[in-house]
C-alpha cells in the first residue's frame, strides 16, 4: 500500500479514515473498495457499488429496529415516513459530511477536479462505510456507530414532523429581533405532476437562506424555515438542497 493517494499515501489515507470510524478495519482491502467510485475503478466489481446496495439495507433494517422499539405508540404508517427522512440521501451525504468521508475518497480525474463532489457520491460512500463495517465486523461493530450518528438525526425528524413549526419558530424569532417577516421564495420545481417536488427558500429581509426541497409547497416551506432557524441559532442547516433526484428520494417524506 505505498501508491499515492489524494496527496498522501494510500496507507496513511485509509489509516485516517479508520480513524475517523474510530474502528480499525481486519481488512483493509475492503475498505479500500468502500472508498473507491466507479470513475476510478479497474472495474465496476473493484468499485463501491455493491457496497452501497447491501449498505443501504443495512441502514434501514437499523433504523426500523431502532423506531420500532423506541416509538410503540407510533403506526406502521408514521414510522415509514420518520424512516424515509432518516435513510433519505439528504441524511447519508449529511453524516459523510460529518465524518469527512469526502476526503479520503478515491475518485476519477474527472470528478476529482470539481471544487464539490455531488452530495449522491457522499452519500453512496456513507452507504458502502455501513456495508464494510457490517462485512469486517458484523452487526455488533455496524449498529453502535450507526446509532450514535442516527440517534440525533431522528430526533431531529420527530421533532421537525411532529410538534414543532419552524414557520412560527422562525416568524417569532424573526419579529423578536425586530427583522420584519419571513417570505418564502420558490426557487424550482420537478417532476410530473403526480410526484412534484419544490425547492423553496426563506426569505428574512435582504437575506436568504439555503434553500430545501419538498414533495409538497407546505413541507418545501417548512424545511425552508427550519435551515433559516437553525442558522440564525449559530447551527448547521439540517437540508440540503442540491440533491441529484429529489422525487425519488423525497416523495414518501411528507410531515406527519
Amino acid at each position: 500500500m505505498s501508491e499515492t493517494f489524494g496527496g498522501s499515501t494510500l496507507e496513511s489515507t485509509l489509516a485516517a479514515c479508520e480513524q475517523t470510524l474510530d474502528y480499525r478495519f481486519r481488512d483493509r482491502t475492503l475498505l479500500l473498495r468502500c472508498l473507491t467510485h466507479s470513475s476510478i475503478a479497474r472495474t465496476r466489481f473493484d468499485s463501491n457499488e455493491r457496497l452501497e446496495f447491501l449498505g443501504d439495507a443495512i441502514l434501514g433494517t437499523v433504523v426500523c429496529e431502532l423506531l420500532f422499539h423506541r416509538f410503540p405508540e407510533k403506526t406502521e404508517g408514521e414510522l415509514t415516513r420518520i424512516k424515509s427522512v432518516v435513510v433519505s440521501r439528504t441524511t447519508c451525504a449529511k453524516l459523510s459530511a460529518d465524518l469527512r468521508l469526502v476526503e479520503f475518497l478515491q475518485l476519477g480525474k474527472g470528478l476529482s477536479d470539481f471544487e464539490k463532489i455531488p452530495l449522491s457520491i457522499q452519500a453512496a460512500v456513507f452507504e458502502s462505510i455501513v456495508a464494510g463495517l457490517y462485512l469486517d465486523g458484523g452487526m455488533d461493530v455496524v449498529r453502535p456507530f450507526l446509532i450514535r450518528l442516527l440517534d440525533p438525526e431522528i430526533d431531529r425528524t420527530v421533532d421537525s414532523t411532529h410538534g414543532r413549526n419552524f414557520k412560527s419558530l422562525l416568524q417569532q424569532l424573526v419579529q423578536k429581533n425586530q427583522r420584519g417577516t419571513p417570505n418564502y421564495r420558490l426557487v424550482e420545481e420537478c417532476g410530473p405532476d403526480h410526484l412534484k417536488c419544490f425547492k423553496i427558500a426563506a426569505v428574512v429581509g435582504n437575506n436568504e437562506y439555503p434553500p430545501a426541497w419538498g414533495p409538497n409547497k407546505k413541507e418545501a416551506e417548512q424545511r425552508a424555515a427550519e435551515n433559516a432557524w437553525c442558522l440564525l441559532q449559530g447551527e448547521s442547516a439540517p437540508f440540503v438542497a442540491d440533491i441529484d433526484s429529489p422525487v425519488a428520494e423525497e416523495g414518501s417524506a411528507s410531515i406527519l
